[in-house]
C-alpha cells in the first residue's frame, strides 16, 4: 500500500489553510498514494478559544471536511483527516477534536473523537489545557482501509499504551497517530513513543504532524515539532517528514505485521493479574 503523509503548518484561519492542504493531497495522489493522511487540527491551529468560537464550524458546515471528501472522491483514494476542530452541538459547549476516515467515494467511513486531553505544564512559559476547549471522546475506533484494520488515535493518545494494545487485540494492523506535538516533548519523546507503540503491538504506525511556527491573528502563536513518521512493526523508521510542510511518500509492506507478530507473539501472552 502506497501512503502519503502530509505535514502542515496550519494557521488559525481555516480558509487560508485549505488550499495548501488540498495541494498536498493532489501531490500525494499524483505520486500514487492510495491512502493519504493529514495531521491533527488540519483546519485550524489556535490557542484562542474566542477565536476558535468565531471561525470553527460544525461537521455539516466545515469547509475542510467538505473539500477533502470531494478530493477523496475525485482521486478515488482514502483520506484520513488527522483531526478537525469542530463545534459540537451534542457536547457541553466545548469543541470536538475529531478524526475522520474518508472512503474513495467521499463517504465518511469512520469518526474518532480524541480521548486523552493534553493538560500539561511543560514549563512556566509553556502550558496547555486542551480540556478547557475540547471535550474528550469516550469510544475507541477501529476502521478499515482496503481490507486492512486501522486503529484511529490522535496525538496525546500515544502516551496511553493500553489503547493501542486494545486496538491491536481488536485486529488493528495499522495505527494512525496524527499530531500537533509540542517542540520540547517532541524532541524528547515523539519518536520513542511511536516506535514503542509499533513494537509493543507489532503494528505499522503512521503519524502525520503539524510543524513549525503557526501564524495567529488572535492569541499567542504555537510551535510544533514536525517530523511526520512512518514506522514498521519492528520499530524501524520508514520515513521522516523533517521540519517543513510537505508530502512524505512511503510504501507499506503489510506482511511485515504478521512477520513481527510471529517473531514476538506478545499479543497472545497477556495474563490477568492482581496488584498486591
Amino acid at each position: 500500500m502506497r501512503v502519503g503523509l502530509i505535514q502542515l503548518s496550519s494557521s488559525d484561519d481555516p480558509v487560508q489553510n485549505l488550499p495548501q492542504t488540498l495541494a498536498f493531497v493532489d501531490q500525494a495522489a499524483a505520486q500514487g498514494a492510495r491512502f493519504v493522511l493529514t495531521p491533527e487540527v488540519t483546519n485550524c491551529v489556535s490557542t484562542s478559544r474566542s477565536h476558535q468560537a468565531a471561525v470553527l464550524q460544525d461537521e455539516k458546515s466545515d469547509i475542510t471536511l467538505a473539500a477533502l471528501r470531494e478530493r477523496a472522491s475525485a482521486h478515488g483514494i482514502w483520506i484520513l483527516i488527522g483531526s478537525l476542530g469542530l463545534k459540537d452541538a451534542n457536547g457541553d459547549g466545548r469543541f470536538a477534536n475529531r478524526s475522520f476516515l474518508i472512503a474513495p467515494d467521499g463517504v465518511i467511513a469512520a469518526r474518532y473523537d480524541k480521548i486523552h486531553m493534553f493538560d500539561v505544564a511543560i514549563s512556566p512559559e509553556e502550558t496547555y489545557r486542551e480540556s478547557d476547549g475540547y471535550k474528550p471522546g469516550s469510544v475507541a475506533r477501529l476502521a478499515n482501509v482496503e481490507g486492512v484494520n486501522v486503529g484511529m488515535t490522535v496525538c496525546y493518545d500515544v502516551r496511553f499504551p493500553h489503547l493501542f494494545r486494545d486496538l491491536a487485540h481488536a485486529g488493528a494492523r495499522i495505527m494512525t497517530v496524527p499530531a500537533a506535538f509540542a517542540p520540547d516533548t517532541g524532541k524528547a519523546h515523539w519518536e520513542i513513543l511511536l516506535r514503542a507503540r509499533a513494537i509493543e503491538t507489532g503494528s505499522i504506525v503512521l503519524a502525520p504532524a503539524q510543524c513549525g511556527t503557526h501564524s495567529a491573528t488572535n492569541g499567542r502563536s504555537r510551535k510544533t515539532h514536525g517530523h511526520s513518521l512512518a514506522i514498521d512493526p519492528w520499530g524501524e523508521i520508514l520515513a521522516d517528514g523533517g521540519d517543513l510542510p510537505g508530502v512524505t511518500m512511503v510504501d507499506l509492506d503489510l506482511e511485515a505485521v504478521e512477520t513481527a507478530r510471529r517473531r514476538i507473539p506478545s499479543l497472545t501472552h497477556d495474563r490477568k493479574y492482581t496488584l498486591d
